[in-house]
């Protein structure tokens, strides 16, 4: 059994946004309204947690793009954008702001729920793939911290590479810490004194 879709609708035009409320309806989406993006909107999506947003509008301004940017950094949703807008700038700019999927030259009610289940599923391949990016970021930087940290223990002690690694690790369990935490506090403590 498939699940109900929770879907923000924010058109402000309400003769259009009823048409597409309509068309959600019919395939068995709930249907939360909104009349237009606004920061009221961006603050209300934490209580309201829709699976997608859908914006329906003639073509992305500079303010939709702005709380577009602010969506997607601070309460990142699926964004499925419907409009007559076929510019490439355009595109490019809203996919960069953070829509999923743009569609262009209207809204066919058969062809909403897979829009929707494919922009749901393109949003959280590109979340794993921004939490994987983000991890290995990290994980770059704690080494290049442990190699600064190492070559620190090296000099002082005179020591080789292996040595001051196996001291770093000891270190670290003896602090019962990570050994990226100790390395930069090691790091911190040959700067303080430079």
């Amino acid at each position: 059994m498939e699940t109900c879709l929770k879907v923000m609708v924010v058109d402000s035009d309400s003769a259009r946004r009823a048409q597409l409320v309509q068309s959600l309806h019919s395939t068995g989406c709930h249907v939360i309204e909104h009349d237009a993006l606004s920061l009221e909107l961006v603050s209300r999506l934490e209580s309201v947690r829709p699976d997608v947003i859908v914006i329906d509008a003639d073509a992305p301004d500079r303010d939709m793009l702005e709380h577009l940017c602010m969506i997607s950094r601070d309460q990142p949703h699926p964004i499925v954008m419907f409009t007559d807008d076929d510019d490439t700038a355009n595109i490019k700019q809203a996919l960069r702001a953070g829509v999923t999927s743009y569609v262009v030259k209207g809204i066919d009610p058969a062809r909403i729920k897979p829009i929707l289940q494919v922009a749901i599923a393109r949003f959280e391949e590109h979340q794993t793939l921004r939490h994987d990016l983000a991890e290995a970021q990290s994980q770059l930087a704690q080494r290049k911290v442990i190699e600064r940290a190492k070559g620190i223990v090296m000099k002082q002690k005179d020591i080789g590479e292996d040595e001051a690694y196996r001291l770093l690790r000891k270190l670290a369990m003896d602090r019962n810490a990570k050994l990226a935490d100790v390395a930069g506090q090691i790091v911190d403590l040959a700067e303080a004194f430079v």
